[in-house]
């Protein structure tokens, strides 16, 4: 009943990490993988799993050449693994999912699907204490949170996403990718989405020329905090085994990765549940509208008003976002400027 009545997707609740998907009709004909001869898996959630909450905040836009979620219920994903590129479909029938994934990377990103779908994130612990999360949650059933185990993919996006509009952002993404990324590698035949990308590898970020940095609306500022990373990048690849605490500290060793980016990476590549973004331009206000009907909180606020979710700070953020609980405006839109056109 819960998910019959959720609310429409709205410009807040994207922000928590909604993408639309809709549930496929029945699974597709012969074994998983046959189509395409990719490798496969099939694995089965110990509860509800809701695909546009789990993966909804990898998608960076919805023109993001590295994710797509399908009319047919799937949903894809390119990336840059350890072992190589790989691409891979993710759909669920009934209660089992079922993977199938290409490239040099298959096999790492089907052996750790079940930590990017939510595996390793347990929402049983999680209790609410005010109406608006326990409505959220309720409506809600299948968000979990996703493990990429893959820092350089979600620390680069959060980087151009640094005191811009997220439209610039999400157009500096995909023109970079587009343009600097290899084409996704996928099945011979079958519906793959088209013009899906993998990323750059670090190499290739670093030789970026400053021409093209400027035609994608990317500041010097970042521009130089990406360069800066992706030449440590083994290293911020390492902090996966490390506690997300420790792992923010080593991120913003690096000049320009401060509270704000750290905590937007790990939430993803470690499934940080308790990692709060701070530093927000809106966050904070949502979260003490929400909670406490102040619009115009701070961090401290905000980080006051979300002390009874202590270790689940994250997650309490997420569905109030889902809520859809936002103060009505006052102010104009933050002005988009287009540095290419200077």
């Amino acid at each position: 009943m819960a998910g019959r009545f959720a609310p429409r997707p709205t410009r807040t609740t994207v922000r928590g990490g909604h993408v639309p998907v809709p549930a496929p009709a029945r699974p597709p004909a012969g074994a998983v993988g046959e189509r395409g001869r990719g490798l496969a898996r099939a694995w089965v959630p110990d509860g509800p799993l809701d695909l546009g909450l789990v993966l909804g905040p990898l998608r960076r836009g919805p023109g993001d050449p590295t994710f797509r979620a399908m009319p047919d219920g799937s949903v894809w994903r390119a990336s840059r693994t350890p072992a190589g590129p790989g691409t891979l479909r993710v759909a669920v029938y009934g209660g089992e999912v079922r993977g199938e994934a290409w490239g040099p990377g298959a096999e790492w990103l089907l052996e750790r699907m079940p930590e990017l779908l939510g595996a390793s994130d347990d929402p049983s612990v999680f209790a609410p204490r005010h109406r608006v999360v326990a409505l959220a949650r309720h409506r809600r059933p299948g968000l979990r949170l996703t493990r990429t185990g893959l820092v350089l993919e979600s620390l680069i996006p959060s980087v151009l996403e640094q005191k811009v509009t997220t439209g610039e952002a999400y157009r500096a993404w995909r023109l970079l990718v587009r343009k600097y990324g290899e084409p996704a590698p996928g099945p011979a035949r079958g519906p793959m989405p088209e013009r899906m990308y993998v990323m750059p590898e670090p190499r290739t970020w670093a030789l970026i020329p400053s021409w093209d940095w400027h035609r994608a609306g990317v500041d010097n500022k970042r521009a130089s905090t990406i360069l800066r990373a992706v030449r440590v990048a083994a290293r911020l690849e390492e902090t996966v085994g490390m506690p997300p605490e420790a792992a923010q500290a080593r991120l913003e060793v690096v000049p320009g990765i401060g509270p704000w980016t750290s905590a937007e990476t790990v939430q993803r590549s470690h499934g940080a549940a308790d990692a709060v973004t701070v530093g927000d331009l809106h966050l904070p206000g949502i979260v003490g509208w929400a909670l406490a009907g102040v619009r115009d909180a701070d961090d401290a606020v905000m980080l006051r008003l979300l002390e009874p979710y202590a270790g689940q700070r994250h997650r309490a953020a997420r569905l109030i976002l889902l809520s859809g609980q936002v103060p009505g405006r006052r102010a104009p839109k933050m002005r988009r400027v287009d540095i290419a056109e200077w």
